[in-house]
């Protein structure tokens, strides 16, 4: 069984479904961009004074409450020590403002981002929508962010840990700066990486997001390899991954697991969100009066599940059992965990699932992820990637 809390007033768990979840319960609930940024401000203040006797002692009951330590779930790969499977994923922490507390909230990396070189608004408001009864979001955020150049600002001022130190992983996600052209993308996103190299443990190209136009063209397999042979050339560059969409076609995916081996990447992200509607089509946005098929905008959270599995399990048969697949989309249970390790994923990346489940998810899912080790007479989670064993 998942791990059950013993509730107190202090808890996580306890103040999440007290003040949070009602926020939640409903699409005209509070703004959903508005609450994401007080969250961040004070996980951001947090981060930098965690040393602080007070901060301090708040952080380590958080981790007594969320953190589930075993080795059977260790894992080291692309050159990276995992404590656990399961991270935060590119989109909350945009510029990186959390980087030295995540580890408290059960997660054993996080991917902080999209950052782009130039600071960046996104696109007007409202560009975040709630669909609480589908368990969903809508975005068209528009890789908003402060820029490269502010990231690495922010990240020096939480004096972490030197990379291969850390208590959990951090990745970095680089997308294109809007004014760039897809023929300059390529020394665009260089600039960024080569900056803020020394400070990744991984670093993912973003070239799957659908609310920046023509981003998407990247991941043609003739401008993905030359945006790719662009960045190996830099000096120290981190291990390099690729974040693809879940609108692509079987033969897509197949000939990007193709560029993955041919160029060595390290691994593969699947997937992004998406521009299908998966059945939702007619469904209206109450703030705006318009349905899903009229608004712009990628769709994630729970209705993306089973496309998420079906791109896993074709890139894992493409690509082979070597290279690396990082899971996400709809992932908000310890089955949902599960069944995308054993469709192929070696790690799992949890967004909107974790907003509407609250921080109690990430130690739910990684206790489950060992309760079915268990039931299976599994020694290591490795042994579980690409098994196909369902879940019992």
């Amino acid at each position: 069984m998942t791990k059950k809390f013993t509730p107190n007033f202090l808890s996580a768990e306890v103040l999440y479904k007290s003040i949070v979840s009602p926020l939640l319960s409903n699409d005209e609930g509070a703004d959903a961009e508005k609450l994401t940024q007080l969250a961040l401000n004070s996980l951001g203040q947090a981060s930098i004074y965690r040393n602080w006797p007070g901060f301090s002692k708040a952080l380590k009951l958080l981790s007594k409450e969320l953190r589930i330590e075993d080795h059977r779930l260790e894992q080291r790969l692309f050159g990276c020590h995992f404590q656990n499977p399961l991270g935060l994923a590119a989109g909350f922490d945009k510029n990186g403002v959390a980087a030295g507390i995540w580890h408290h909230f059960g997660f054993g990396f996080a991917e902080l981002g999209t950052v782009t070189w130039y600071a960046q608004k996104g696109n007007p408001k409202p560009r975040l929508f709630r669909l609480a009864e589908e368990q969903a979001a809508l975005n068209r955020m528009g890789f908003n962010n402060n820029g490269a150049e502010i990231m690495k600002l922010t990240l020096e001022r939480q004096k972490l840990k030197l990379v291969g130190q850390r208590p959990a992983i951090i990745g970095l996600n680089f997308g294109k700066s809007k004014i760039i052209s897809l023929e300059q993308a390529p020394d665009d996103y260089a600039s960024s990486i080569r900056l803020l190299a020394p400070l990744a443990d991984y670093v993912v190209i973003n070239v799957s997001s659908p609310n920046t136009p023509g981003l998407r063209d990247l991941q043609n397999t003739t401008q993905l390899r030359r945006l790719i042979e662009r960045l190996r050339r830099l000096p120290g560059c981190p291990p390099l991954i690729v974040k693809i969409a879940p609108d692509l076609n079987n033969q897509e995916i197949d000939d990007l697991a193709k560029l993955a081996f041919e160029e060595g990447l390290a691994g593969i992200i699947a997937v992004n969100t998406s521009l299908n509607r998966l059945g939702l089509e007619n469904r209206v946005i109450t703030q705006t009066g318009l349905t899903l098929s009229q608004e712009a905008g990628g769709l994630s959270g729970a209705p993306l599940k089973q496309r998420a599995i079906e791109v896993i399990r074709r890139l894992r048969k493409a690509a082979g059992p070597e290279l690396p697949l990082i899971g996400v989309g709809g992932i908000d249970s310890p089955k949902a965990a599960w069944d995308r390790i054993s469709a192929g994923a070696s790690l799992l990346q949890v967004y909107t699932g974790w907003i509407f489940k609250g921080p109690t998810l990430a130690p739910n899912i990684l206790q489950g992820l060992l309760n079915q080790l268990e039931k299976n007479r599994l020694s290591h989670i490795s042994e579980a990637v690409g098994s196909e064993i369902p879940w019992l």
